[in-house]
């Protein structure tokens, strides 16, 4: 089984094998985390945008651990230049790793580096696939995603302000077609303010897929 823990904002953990990935580390000044970053090991950091509230602590534990740092090429090199290991990608491809593959995808959001872009991720972890769409607007390629992929889990913003909002992300999930929902980057400031609760009756109501709501600070096997 894969252990997801989720620490709150977009911040994910995945591990499997002794093997385990870290989305978009946001520990430090993340108001609903618990977690002390520098007690967190990992051996991948994936970061969908530079925005301090999702390349957060990467630096910081890659530092420490020897992390891969796996991002879009603005981000992996700004970290090479500053001595740590790192992956760069783009938007539509793909590269295997040691515990399956990533294949970015685009994100419609603001980048937070220069000359970036945000992303999204579909990873194939253990044979599990998971679609973390990153800070984003709902764009009508996610029907694309979905039927080029068999999505297990899609990890989808619900806040709104900032990214689509539940309304937008139901109809994400139309088109995505996943197993399995876990509504992220909600309730971390006011503006963001959500129900989960709300999200997953319309889901669930509408689509096939099932809503599993987890926790600040909680994992779940998936």
């Amino acid at each position: 089984m894969i252990k997801l823990k989720y620490n709150g904002h977009a911040n994910i953990s995945l591990t499997k094998d002794n093997v385990t990935i870290l989305i978009d580390p946001f520990f430090t000044d993340n108001p609903v985390n618990k977690t002390n970053p520098n007690e967190v090991e990992c051996d991948y950091i994936l970061v969908s945008h530079a925005h301090f509230d999702h390349i957060g602590d990467t630096i910081d534990i890659a530092k420490r651990t020897g992390a891969t740092i796996i991002s879009t090429a603005e981000i992996a090199n700004m970290a090479e230049s500053q001595g740590l290991n790192a992956h760069g990608m783009n938007i539509g491809g793909k590269f295997n790793f040691e515990f399956g593959s990533v294949k970015v995808t685009q994100a419609i959001h603001s980048a937070g580096i220069e000359g970036g872009l945000a992303c999204g991720f579909i990873i194939d972890f253990y044979g599990t696939v998971i679609y973390f769409a990153g800070d984003t607007a709902l764009f009508g390629d996610m029907e694309l995603i979905g039927r080029m992929n068999n999505i297990d889990y899609a990890l989808l913003p619900i806040g709104d302000n900032f990214t689509m909002g539940p309304e937008e992300a139901l109809e994400a999930v139309k088109m995505l077609k996943p197993n399995v929902v876990i509504p992220i980057h909600y309730d971390t400031w006011p503006p963001i303010a959500q129900s989960p609760q709300n999200f997953k009756v319309e889901v669930e109501k509408n689509c096939d897929a099932k809503v599993v709501i987890v926790n600040f600070n909680e994992s779940i096997e998936i």
